[in-house]
């Protein structure tokens, strides 16, 4: 699929950074490559951070998405640390 502004949200914002929350049905696979946040390259700055919710459809899996470069036109995040785990109650 593809990026989704109407997804994205602000849910923090300090001091120049902005912690962002990002929700999709696309795998963290595709939402961590480089390019995926293009549209969105006029808001996002290095060092901002995304909590994702990725996989929403079937599987969800939720982590944090690190912006590692924005050149003005190519916003690239790092791979997604995932975050959760398994419940064994």
């Amino acid at each position: 699929m593809a990026f989704k502004s109407q997804d994205l949200s602000v849910i923090a914002y300090a001091n120049g950074f902005t912690l962002w929350h990002y929700t999709t049905p696309d795998l963290a696979a595709e939402v961590d490559t480089s390019g995926y946040f293009n549209d969105a390259a006029t808001m996002l700055r290095v060092g901002d951070m995304i909590l994702a919710n990725t996989d929403t459809d079937s599987g969800l899996s939720s982590g944090i998405l690190h912006i590692s470069a924005n050149d003005g036109g190519t916003v690239d995040v790092d791979n997604m640390t995932a975050v959760g785990g398994a419940d064994s109650d």
